[in-house]
C-alpha cells in the first residue's frame, strides 16, 4: 500500500516507462521555426536599412569617411528643419495629450460596457491609423481653397479662412492635421491608465476627510503622471516620424526633416548628396530613439505604481 500512495503523492513511478512527448529540443525547435520569419522581417525592413543609413551618414560621394554630413545638420536649412520638426511634434503631442486625455477621462467615467465607450474606442482605433494621402485629401475637401467648409463660411458669413495666406499648406496646417490623429491615439494609450484607478482609493481619501482636489493632488495625479508623460513621448515620436501626410499636403518646400529627406532621395537638384539625406535620417533615428528611451523609463516607473 505504500508504493501506490507514494507514487500518487510524488508523481509517476521512476521504473515505469516514460510517455512519449515533446522534449526540450523539439519545443525549442518549434519556437525557432515560429520566430525566424519575424527575425527575417525585422532584419530586412528595419536592421538592414538602419545599417545603410548609419554607414552612409559617414561617407562622402566617393565613399570615403567624412564628418561633413553630420556637421551640415548643425547649420543652415537642415538645422531649421529639425527645429521645425521638433516644434511641430511637441505642439501636436501636447494638444493631442490634453484633448485626448480629457476624452479618455470622459469615457472612463462612464459605464465600462456602455455604448459610448465602445463607439469612442472603436472610432479612436480607426482614426489613429487614418493618415497619409486619405487624411490630406479629407482636409483639402473640407477646409481647402474650395473645400466644403471654406465655401460655406465664405458664402454664408463672408468669412475667408485663407485671408491670411495658405496656412493649410504650412506648419499651422500640418499641426491641425497631425492633431487629428494624435487625439485618438492618446485615447487608446491613456485609457488603460485611467481604468487602473481603483475606486477604493477615492473612497479612502473621502473617508479621511479629503476633497476631490486632495485625491487628484496626492493620489490620482501622481499615479497618472508617468502614464501621461509616457503617452506624451509616444505622441511626440509618432508626429516626428510621420511622413505620408506631410508629403501629400505640402507639395512645395521642405519645412520638416522627412520632406528634406525626400528631396535628397528623389530630387534632381541634389544629385550626389544622398548621404546627406542619410545623415538626416540618422538624426531622426537618434531623436526618436531618445524619445522612446525616455518612454521606456517612464513606463517602468508607471509599472511600479501598478504593483
Amino acid at each position: 500500500m505504500v508504493a501506490p500512495v507514494t507514487t500518487a503523492v510524488l508523481g509517476a513511478d521512476p521504473a515505469s516507462p516514460r510517455r512519449p512527448g515533446r522534449g526540450p529540443s523539439s519545443t525549442s525547435l518549434l519556437a525557432w521555426l515560429v520566430v525566424v520569419p519575424f527575425l527575417a522581417y525585422v532584419g530586412t525592413f528595419l536592421v538592414y536599412p538602419t545599417v545603410l543609413v548609419l554607414a552612409g551618414s559617414f561617407q562622402d560621394q566617393d565613399g570615403a569617411f567624412t564628418l561633413a554630413n553630420l556637421a551640415d545638420l548643425t547649420r543652415g536649412p537642415y538645422l531649421r528643419a529639425f527645429l521645425r520638426s521638433v516644434e511641430l511634434s511637441a505642439l501636436t503631442a501636447l494638444l493631442g495629450a490634453v484633448f485626448g486625455g480629457l476624452l479618455a477621462w470622459a469615457v472612463a467615467a462612464g459605464r465600462p460596457d456602455g455604448p459610448l465607450r465602445r463607439v469612442v474606442v472603436a472610432a479612436s482605433g480607426v482614426l489613429a491609423q487614418f493618415g497619409g494621402v486619405p487624411l490630406a485629401f479629407a482636409f483639402l475637401a473640407a477646409v481647402g481653397f474650395q473645400g466644403l467648409v471654406t465655401r460655406f463660411l465664405r458664402d454664408s458669413f463672408g468669412l475667408d479662412l485663407f485671408a491670411g495666406g495658405a496656412w493649410l499648406f504650412e506648419l499651422p496646417g500640418l499641426a491641425l492635421v497631425y492633431t487629428f490623429f494624435q487625439i485618438p491615439l492618446m485615447v487608446i494609450v491613456f485609457l488603460p491608465a485611467l481604468d487602473g484607478l481603483r475606486p477604493q482609493w477615492r473612497e479612502a481619501v473621502a473617508s479621511l476627510g479629503g476633497s476631490a482636489w486632495t485625491y487628484w493632488r496626492h493620489v490620482g495625479g501622481p499615479v497618472l503622471l508617468p502614464a501621461f508623460l509616457g503617452s506624451l513621448l509616444l505622441l511626440f515620436a509618432n508626429a516626428f516620424s510621420a511622413y505620408a501626410t506631410a508629403a501629400a499636403l505640402v507639395s512645395q518646400g521642405s519645412p520638416i526633416v522627412p520632406l528634406q529627406i525626400r528631396g535628397f532621395l528623389t530630387g534632381e537638384v541634389l544629385l550626389g548628396r544622398e548621404n546627406l539625406g542619410k545623415a538626416l535620417g540618422l538624426g531622426m533615428v537618434v531623436v526618436v530613439g531618445v524619445a522612446m528611451g525616455l518612454y521606456a523609463l517612464v513606463q517602468r516607473r508607471y509599472a511600479r505604481w501598478r504593483r
